[in-house]
């Protein structure tokens, strides 16, 4: 389900937002409305996303915070493959740097 590139954007920006319509969500992630809402569709069949309406107005947010850590450690896995310093272990780096000054 969260092989397709759109659909892992989507479930960052609803990370991010916390609840969004989809064509807040077609603005930030530069797609058509009708495409975004097809893979809402399928992340809400997945049970990853939920929905609430608003008059004509539907938002959409993560179901839990599952879905988003398994992107996030997807993301982390993938700086790892890349050599070097993952991004994240630099700022862990420098929370840990500004506990101990």
């Amino acid at each position: 389900m969260l092989a397709d590139a759109t659909r892992v954007r989507i479930v960052l920006a609803l990370k991010d937002a916390g609840e969004l319509s989809v064509n807040h969500l077609a603005d930030i992630l530069d797609k058509q409305p009708a495409s975004v809402s097809q893979h809402l569709a399928k992340l809400r069949l997945a049970r990853i996303v939920s929905t609430r309406q608003d008059g004509q107005r539907v938002f959409y947010r993560l179901e839990n915070e599952h879905a988003s850590r398994l992107v996030t450690d997807a993301i982390f896995q993938a700086e790892h493959s890349l050599g070097g310093t993952p991004r994240h272990h630099h700022t862990e780096a420098a929370l840990g740097a500004e506990a101990t000054a």
